[in-house]
């Protein structure tokens, strides 16, 4: 898929298909994060791959929607505690290069045809003490992760006379 079709193509998905994730998409999509450009290329985040079959109460306390925990997996992005880079201004770039790397996973998984839904309105207390996190990682944003059972619905964006600004 050329890349302007796979930006075209994600949607947020809230309906999953129980179908697994064949490990070979798998590898592909979390290789895709690990290949994001993060600031100064110090890399400091994690990945979390979990798997949600016998965890449905403990996925309900980090986020309550249904649809959540019925993809096969949960992807989650945590910062390192002081491994990311600060600008001058002392602004961390964590957060920055968290979303980055969540974004790369996203594109990948549309192109091969696999779901996702940002999440960033979870518990990340419940996250942490569900997988047993230790406590220098920093979730940030989740994203159930399998095939979609419903359609895409158009749910409108911005014209884009709206959003840029040339100066």
């Amino acid at each position: 898929m050329e890349f302007f079709d796979v930006i075209g193509k994600r949607y947020s998905v809230r309906s999953y298909k129980p179908d697994p994730v064949e490990p070979e998409k798998l590898k592909r999509i979390l290789e895709a994060g690990r290949l994001a450009p993060t600031a100064c290329n110090l890399q400091p985040f994690k990945i979390i791959v979990a798997e949600t079959k016998g965890r449905k109460e403990a996925l309900k306390k980090i986020y309550p929607r249904e649809w959540f925990s019925d993809a096969p997996y949960i992807i989650g992005v945590c910062t390192v505690s002081g491994d990311c880079w600060v600008r001058r201004d002392q602004k961390s770039y964590a957060n920055v290069d968290a979303a980055i790397v969540m974004d790369h996973m996203i594109l990948a998984a549309t192109d091969l045809g696999v779901g996702t839904c940002w999440i960033g309105a979870f518990d990340p207390r419940a996250f942490m003490d569900a997988f047993e996190l230790e406590e220098n990682l920093e979730p940030v944003v989740l994203t159930p992760l399998g095939y979609p059972s419903d359609i895409k619905t158009d749910r409108g964006r911005k014209p884009f006379d709206d959003l840029v600004i040339y100066k």
